[in-house]
């Protein structure tokens, strides 16, 4: 791939931005290619935590402004397919069967925002600057306004998403945007630590059907999302890694997950 990279260490796959000269800043093609390389994660045998990183001073600048200068051209039927494409991308992402983590070395802004508010999880250094600047250039911040509503609450939303203001990682950090802050020497390492603890003390199966029920319940009514979460915890029970699970802590013995 041109644009993204795709690695794997210690039962980690890494997904990393690889366009520093635009700041990663996302085109057809960017999206295009992450896609791929997150449904290549998704099936990789070898791969139970996905990290989202980037390469350069910036995280992702959000939509390459001369590809939304060329779009305005396009018929709305056009601008659709486009934009269905990147939504795709967010939902893949959100509901990836494996926790998704950014790494945020810089600024992301706009769509490079979006990108972080999808990952289950945000490790960023304290200079990275977070906002969704569209109502700035007359664009919207449609497509993510969906999953930031979920993660942050009706009241941070509305302030940042019609601000279109730039806030730091501390002020992410305390209304819910990132989970941790971690010096720039310290970050990918930090993550690592992150990952690891995760492969080695979660089965992977548990960890996917946990993300697809959060993912799930909130569109579902209070006695929905109880009857749909008794019949989730009923099939759980019958899975070979909750026999694991539960044998292997019965008898005091350390589980390999």
């Amino acid at each position: 791939m041109q644009f993204v990279k795709y690695e794997i260490e210690d039962r980690i796959g890494y997904i990393t931005l690889n366009r520093p000269e635009k700041r990663n800043a996302l085109s057809y093609e960017v999206v295009t290619e992450l896609k791929e390389a997150f449904s290549r994660a998704s099936e990789d045998e070898q791969v139970k935590v996905v990290v989202l990183a980037a390469e350069g001073k910036a995280f992702c600048a959000g939509a390459d402004l001369a590809y939304i200068q060329q779009l305005q051209s396009n018929t709305f039927e056009e601008n659709l397919e486009d934009s269905n494409h990147l939504k795709e991308l967010f939902y893949q992402i959100y509901t990836l069967n494996k926790v998704v983590i950014a790494q945020v070395q810089g600024h992301a802004i706009a769509g490079g925002c979006g990108l972080a508010t999808v990952c289950d999880f945000v490790f960023s250094v304290p200079e990275a600057k977070f906002g969704y600047t569209e109502v700035r250039i007359g664009f919207i911040p449609a497509i993510v306004k969906v999953f930031l509503l979920r993660k942050i609450g009706e009241m941070k939303s509305k302030e940042l998403l019609l601000t279109g203001e730039l806030i730091t990682a501390s002020d992410a950090s305390n209304c819910g945007l990132i989970n941790k802050i971690v010096n720039v020497t310290q970050l990918k390492e930090e993550v690592k630590v992150f990952a690891e603890m995760l492969i080695k003390n979660n089965s992977g199966q548990s960890m996917e059907f946990t993300k697809k029920m959060i993912a799930k319940v909130p569109e579902m009514s209070l006695e929905e999302g109880l009857d749909y979460a008794a019949r989730k915890n009923a099939e759980a029970r019958a899975t070979d890694d909750c026999r694991k699970g539960i044998n292997s802590f019965l008898n005091k013995v350390s589980v390999n997950w």
